[in-house]
């Protein structure tokens, strides 16, 4: 955790790896989780900085600087929601489907639904995405529309270097 005054901003991740290490270190079985949504804004690229998870559910704090976007691709193991807190953003859909949400709207995307978005508003993007596993399988996993897995830390997933703004939801 990094310091904004007096209170702890919670750290972003950096991989894959990180994120599904940061998740799993949030587990808390049996025991309710408390959580308050704070992060830290880039001025170019994104984070995700995880707030609470179980084995079946994570919920992840994303912010995108103005134009930040991602890659067509879906999750087949996970069903997932954003929520728009600050920004807006247009989702697209595989065949042309676009909607431009902002706050206090959001979007459902069951498992396997091929999705990308942008963030269109001169301020940060900010958004709460969680996501739940269906089935037995892990919830992480993300593929591209040929369907061979794709990281979402990755060139492919239109990643650019981290530069923070100083600035935090």
């Amino acid at each position: 955790m990094s310091q904004q005054g007096n209170a702890a901003v919670p750290a972003f991740s950096h991989s894959n790896a990180d994120l599904v290490r940061m998740l799993s270190e949030l587990e808390k079985p049996g025991v309710p989780s408390f959580f308050t949504l704070s992060g830290q804004l880039p001025a170019q690229g994104r984070t995700d900085t995880p707030i609470a998870a179980s084995d079946r559910m994570a919920v992840v704090l994303k912010a995108y600087a103005a134009t930040g976007e991602n890659e067509l691709h879906a999750h087949p193991n996970e069903d997932h929601v954003f929520f728009v807190l600050q920004g807006q953003a247009a989702f697209h859909g595989p065949h042309g489907e676009i909607r431009t949400i902002g706050p206090h709207e959001g979007v459902m995307l069951p498992h396997g639904t091929f999705y990308w978005f942008k963030a269109t508003s001169e301020e940060a993007l900010v958004m709460i995405r969680v996501g739940c596993a269906v089935g037995d399988a892990p919830r992480q996993g993300r593929i591209g529309i040929d369907g061979l897995p794709m990281d979402g830390h990755s060139a492919a997933n239109k990643e650019v270097p981290v530069v923070l703004s100083g600035r935090c939801f």
